[in-house]
């Protein structure tokens, strides 16, 4: 922390030391400048320049200064919390620092958002729609059509980088799943990256989730590691917020008057659920009542607390989900466990971004900061299936785990090696009063998040619930507005497409302010819903829980429902059959909405799109060299060995007591691959999302000196995700073999690549963590057949 510290300080010193010098700021009463181009010009010299200094007289540059009174904002979003799972709006899951945060401010029960991650940190960031921006879908499920590569539009310019060209300083701590999956390598490009998108810093991970114990962290643009184990206490979580802290602490200490925008953006409540044992064993027995029951209870709550209105009724239970009391005893302990876990996981976060809003609380300028805390960036997920998992890479790879599979790890449930994610039914009472969940942008329990706003210069806490129909789009334009800042025809020489969003800082002082917004479409997977006032057409298109299409889910043959929010708040009656025209009309509506802002074409594909060919930094390689010290390299930058036969032949020199470590690996816990050496012999491993783990073992010991290290594997081929034979050899000699039945066919999960090391969680438990090659490597060679 105090490297961090003292790099920051010096960095900030500097910036000052320019700020205090110029004899004034571009939003001064005689700003120039022209605010529809964003940088802005070079300024023009008004001193005068004679011969020798003598007959001269300087001028400094005007630097660009936000608008006097410009408030810090601090924007936090959760990940993967579904609307009623939060004590403050109604759920079971003590949230005390954001029960705070709400009783000091204002808070939203009508806020959505596009129902699944990338998209919504799109929408939020940019202020547009999110295939506007090209985030139709997730980077790791990119496809090749403008509003699904993923790659975020220069003429879609952040909120950080209209803010940061307006002398803000712009932080970025936590999640970042928009850069594209193919460049979140060390070649880049970068301009992708937060600090190419307007952030001045960034600390976090490039993905749509990490492990919390092992994370894969990135300082700006510069791969680091965690500075202690998890057996020392290390947690991401934690981590994240003691650098978002001193970011604070620095920027405040040395420009206490400049304002500071951060997006505080933590891996929480995402799978992988792991929060510290303390946090675990709280919930222990909390929920023994089952889904059906924490649904009741929920809706209850929320009719008592005011959250949703009193006439509400609770939408209809899916069928999908089984019933609490018909589930068999031991489903129901294992049931329990996964959500005693996250429920472990979720309370610890709030108490983790407690510590950052009471680090808010002694900024000097505390009273003039915004908070906007988004509670969730889609409802609560049901990716863990029917069952839930202890291996959610595995379920996103369509392979379902039993029972009988996880009740064998109960006792590991998120520590170090367990991905944990509970089963759908919690998922369906986490969004209550709404239907459906996460990914199901159709509806409500996909969509809507509450929100909490607190500016203590501004808002006055008046008990009153905003219920104005908003969407993440519209943060950008109210933040823009609050700085009074406006939003540049120009970024960096682009012209900008217009924002979609509105302002809706009329509601901070006004609950009955009128509403900004009329028209709202939603569309992800195929689920897709149009809003207009007060009027809501769905389809619900894809099961959640699977990576195909589930029969009968087909474009050419669907029934819109239709629901009246107006009388109908948690979309309980499905009303199409009495107001045909009605859903007529909003069906036109949705297509038109859909042409205006390019959501086509539509794409049902689950794991299917994730071996849908994608850029790569390789190229069309088929034979790569890797060098010692290649480590951190993403997996969509490494060689691509699934569902085909491949060779690596590792170079290595060696003497004895120095032979042992990982030579080459790839994923970590959930599923991968590893070359390494133990005891004097060569080992690989092939680790099948935890359910098959083989290894081919060397009958002899690795010699001194310069040493050929071979794997050949010959795949059996038939489809993906086959089987095939690994063949070991020495200097060309076979010294062992094995077979595998089944391979990973999509993605071995959220670690990385790496020559020399095992970076994050490890590919097998026959070692620890990075375990570091002890000898020389002079050459990794791997070919693709």
């Amino acid at each position: 922390m105090y490297s961090f510290m003292k790099k920051y300080i010096v960095y900030l010193m500097t910036l000052v030391i320019a700020l205090s010098s110029c004899n004034k700021g571009t939003h001064d009463d005689e700003n120039s400048s022209d605010s529809s181009k964003l940088p802005y010009d070079d300024p023009a010299f008004h001193g005068k320049i004679g011969k020798t200094y003598k007959e001269s007289e300087m001028d400094w540059p005007q630097l660009p200064l936000p608008p006097k009174g410009a408030p810090n904002v601090i924007v936090i979003m959760l990940d993967d919390v579904g609307f009623g799972m939060t004590s403050t709006f109604g759920g079971s899951i003590p949230t005390p620092y954001l029960d705070t945060l709400a009783m000091q401010g204002i808070m939203y029960n009508r806020f959505h958002t596009t129902a699944i991650c990338g998209p919504s940190r799109a929408a939020l960031l940019t202020g547009r729609n999110h295939h506007i921006s090209g985030n139709g879908f997730l980077a790791e499920w990119a496809t090749g059509y403008p509003s699904y590569n993923t790659m975020i539009k220069r003429s879609t310019a952040t909120v950080g980088a209209v803010l940061k060209y307006n002398g803000v300083s712009t932080s970025w701590f936590g999640k970042n799943h928009n850069t594209p999956d193919w460049e979140t390598s060390a070649v880049g490009p970068f301009d992708r990256w937060p600090t190419g998108m307007g952030f001045d810093y960034f600390y976090g991970f490039n993905a749509g989730e990490t492990d919390q114990y092992y994370p894969v962290l990135f300082q700006n643009t510069i791969p680091v590691e965690p500075d202690k184990t998890p057996e020392q206490g290390y947690h991401f979580m934690t981590d994240m917020t003691d650098r978002a802290i001193g970011w604070l602490h620095s920027q405040k200490s040395i420009s206490p008057d400049k304002p500071v925008f951060m997006y505080f953006a933590p891996g929480a409540a995402h799978a992988p659920h792991q929060p510290p044992q303390a946090w675990r064993d709280k919930f222990k027995g909390k929920f023994a009542y089952g889904w059906d029951k924490e649904r009741e209870i929920t809706f209850e709550r929320q009719k008592k607390m005011g959250i949703i209105p009193a006439d509400a009724k609770l939408s209809p239970r899916i069928k999908s989900v089984p019933l609490w009391d018909t589930c068999k005893p031991d489903a129901k302990k294992l049931y329990e466990e996964l959500y005693e876990n996250f429920a472990g996981y979720l309370a610890f976060a709030d108490h983790e971004v407690g510590r950052l809003l009471k680090a808010i609380k002694t900024l000097p300028d505390a009273d003039n900061t915004m908070v906007i805390y988004i509670v969730g960036d889609n409802g609560a997920s049901a990716e863990g299936g029917l069952d839930g998992t202890l291996n959610e890479i595995k379920a996103l790879n369509g392979v379902p785990t039993s029972i009988k599979e996880n009740l064998k790890r109960s006792d590991e449930i998120g520590k170090p090696g367990s991905e944990p994610h509970y089963p759908i039914g919690w998922a369906f009472a986490g969004d209550t009063p709404f239907p459906w969940v996460k990914q199901v942008a159709s509806h409500f329990g996909g969509s809507r998040n509450p929100m909490v706003i607190s500016w203590p210069k501004v808002i006055k806490h008046d008990g009153k619930m905003r219920s104005q129909f908003l969407h993440l789009i519209d943060v950008t334009p109210t933040i823009l507005d609050a700085m009074k800042i406006k939003m540049p025809q120009y970024v960096n020489g682009v012209k900008q497409e217009p924002l979609d969003g509105k302002s809706f800082l009329s509601t901070f002082t006004d609950a009955s302010a009128p509403e900004i917004r009329d028209t709202q479409y939603f569309e992800i997977f195929g689920n897709r819903a149009i809003y207009e006032k007060g009027w809501v057409a769905a389809i619900q298109h894809t099961l959640p829980w699977r990576q195909d299409v589930a029969p009968g889910f087909d474009f050419d043959n669907e029934k819109w429902e239709l629901y009246n929010i107006q009388n109908d708040f948690s979309e309980a009656d499905n009303i199409a059959d009495k107001y045909p025209d009605k859903v007529d009309h909003l069906k036109k509506l949705f297509y038109e909405q859909a042409e205006k802002y390019h959501v086509y074409p539509l794409d049902d594909r689950g794991a299917g799109r994730l071996v849908v060919p994608k850029p790569s930094p390789l190229g069309k390689r088929t034979k790569f060299t890797f060098y010692e010290g290649a480590t951190r390299i993403p997996e969509t930058a490494a060689p691509n060995t699934k569902n085909r036969s491949w060779t690596m032949e590792a170079m290595v020199a060696t003497n004895p007591g120095h032979k042992d470590g990982v030579i080459n690996a790839i994923g970590g816990s959930s599923s991968g691959y590893s070359l390494y050496v133990k005891n004097g012999y060569p080992t690989f491993v092939y680790n099948y999302f935890e359910a098959d783990v083989t290894f081919v073992k060397s009958s002899k010991k690795l010699p001194d000196g310069l040493t050929s290290v071979k794997v050949d594997f010959k795949y059996d081929g038939g489809g993906p995700g086959k089987g095939g034979v690994f063949t070991l050899y020495i200097n060309n000699q076979q010294v062992g073999q094995g077979r595998i039945k089944n391979s990973v066919a999509g993605r071995f999960g959220i670690d990385t690549f790496g020559i020399g090391e095992d970076d994050g969680s490890p590919v097998t438990r026959d070692y620890t963590a990075p375990f570091k090659f002890k000898g020389g490597i002079e050459e990794v060679n791997i070919e693709l057949k």
